[in-house]
Parts: structure tokens; sequence; C-alpha cells
């Protein structure tokens, strides 16, 4: 497979190529990609060294699939470019997940929906991806009327940047080019990305949309408080779900236990529950301190975590990929 990583340079593209190593991802040849200022820079893969390239030395190479995580704007123009001469986009942005003409994809929950022709190919937002993990199941079974949402937000999440001024805060200096208005080391703002019109974060009207979307469902009633956390690691969610159906606590177990990729975590007697420092440089979502919510009926809480730079970003984005090959959908087959 000829591959190219877009955004190869920051904090998600050096995930991406750990993920596609350790997945054994069959490359055989890469292109790193980047703005033209990082142009002309080593990226090491494999005990190999590659030349960072630019974005149109990257679309006339014809890759068979472009992993892009290098933010909306660059991929809203870019990204067509790539579909244009066949090669299939897998898009970490917020660009393409809202557009009706494009999957949304979680592969655990809805990567038979993708075909040949599906160019560009939308990530959902970190958070998003390991709660619908979780949820999915559940929804197919028990109907979700409701959601309430909580989350604690690694501010890993913000990029290079923020993690420079959590650092510098955390070693007693104070950042000269802050990514928060307010100190993020022994802190919690929440404040996750730009406030909307109805007072909600972009963050938060994410887990709304991208939600309903990923299970099909626009009747679910959702709402989200989104936070920022000094935690190096994971996203973690406190989640409230309301079902049109009763359930039983055995069953809910049953139907995670059988999910790929989650783990379940829920032995509170022995203080068996997920936490962000376990998560750390895992793939798998963890889901524990499940229990019924007593306040009303068919009501149920968890709390789930996963590190939101791999399943909420790389692990997510290569495993489509993977979904993608192994089902034939990308490669000499489909080429335009």
């Amino acid at each position: 497979m000829k591959v190219a990583v877009v955004g190869a340079t920051g904090l998600v593209g050096g995930v991406m190529f750990e993920v596609l190593r350790e997945h054994d991802f069959p490359i055989t040849e890469l292109l790193p990609v980047a703005s033209e200022r990082s142009v002309g820079k080593q990226i090491e893969y494999r005990g190999q060294s590659y030349t960072v390239v630019g974005l149109q030395d990257a679309v006339d190479a014809r890759c068979d699939v472009a992993i892009f995580s290098a933010g909306g704007s660059t991929s809203l123009e870019w990204a067509p470019k790539f579909a244009a001469v066949g090669t299939t986009v897998i898009d970490n942005s917020s660009a393409w997940r809202m557009d009706r003409d494009k999957k949304l994809i979680v592969p655990e929950v809805n990567a038979e929906a993708l075909t040949k022709d599906d160019r560009i190919i939308a990530n959902p937002n970190c958070s998003t991806i390991q709660m619908v993990v979780a949820l999915a199941p559940l929804h197919r079974e028990f109907k979700i009327k409701r959601l309430v949402i909580s989350t604690y937000q690694s501010f890993t999440g913000t990029g290079v940047k923020a993690v420079r001024q959590y650092e510098t805060e955390r070693d007693g200096g104070k950042s000269d080019e802050p990514a928060y208005h307010y100190p993020i080391f022994e802190n919690c703002i929440p404040h996750c990305d730009v406030f909307l019109d109805n007072d909600y974060t972009k963050e938060e009207m994410k887990l709304v949309h991208e939600t309903r979307k990923i299970l099909g469902d626009q009747s679910i009633a959702i709402t989200a408080t989104a936070v920022r956390v000094p935690v190096d690691g994971g996203h973690s969610e406190s989640v409230n779900v309301e079902f049109e159906r009763p359930f039983t606590m055995e069953r809910v177990r049953e139907l995670l236990e059988a999910v790929p990729g989650l783990v379940l975590q829920d032995d509170p007697k022995n203080n068996v529950y997920p936490m962000p420092l376990l998560a750390k440089h895992r793939d798998e979502v963890f889901v524990g301190r499940l229990r019924r919510d007593e306040s009303i009926a068919n009501g149920l809480n968890m709390w789930v975590v996963s590190d939101n730079l791999r399943k909420g970003a790389a692990t997510n984005a290569v495993q489509i990929a993977e979904y993608l090959l192994e089902h034939k959908l990308i490669g000499e087959e489909v080429a335009i």
C-alpha cells in the first residue's frame, strides 16, 4: 500500500506512525506530508528516514490512502484533490463529519456502511469515538432515549501548544504562548473549543450531532458538558443513559463484554475501574462504574475512558484503513 500521512510532524501524526507500525499495516511506500515550513524535514519509521513532502507532491503520487491530521481548513482544501486522483482520504478533522455525503465511521459500530465509492471518510471526535463504542450495542437492544454526558478531557487533545503550556506550568514557569485562557496545571477548565451562540462549546455539540449520526438516530436527546483537565494520557466520560426499554445489569455487561476493542473494568469492591493512567498508550476503550440510575426508569450510569490520541484519533483512523484493505475497498482493484 502507498500511504500518505498528512500532518506528519504534528502530535497526532507522530502517534499515527506508532500505530501503523504496531499494527503492522502493509506499507510499501510511505509519504510523510506536512505544510511548506516542514517540507524537507526527516521522519523516522521502522528504522528508515523519510523526507517530508508537500501536499501537491502527495496528490501527484496518487497514494492508495491518505490519513489526514492537519486541521479542518487543510482538509477542506486538499482532501477533494486527493480524492479526485483516486486516493481514499481518512480525515481526523471536523471538516467532513457532518457532511451528509460523507460517512462518519467507528469500525466497531458502523464500518459496514463503507463502500469503494467513499473517497473521503470522516474520523469522529475523540470523545465521541470512545463513547459510541460502548453505547452502540446498548442502543441496538434497549434504544437510547436520552444522554447526559460530562467529559474530563486531556490537554493533549488540544495539541502540541497545550502540551508545552502544561509542561511549562508544571515546571514552575509561565507559558509565553498559552493554548488556554487560564493555567491548565492543577486546574480544570470548562471550555473545550469555542463557545457557540447557544452557550455550549463546539466540543459539546460535536458529542450531540456526531453521536446521533453514528448511531443513526436523530431522536436521541443529548446534552453535554466538556471539561479540559490536567491529565496526560486520555479522556474520561461520565455518561448517564436513559433507555426506552427495560434492561438488566447482567445483560448490559454481556453486551459490553462482547464488543471488540472494549475492556470491561467493573469491580468496584476491589477498586477496579477505568482510569486514563491505565489507558495511556492503549488502543482499547475501557468501561466501568456500571450502575443503575435509581432516580429514573431505565437509567444507567457508566464511566468511559480511552487514550484520545490513539483510539480517539490515530488508532480509529488506522482501523478504518485496515477495514478498507481487508474488504478490498482500497488498492489497485478500485483505482480510478
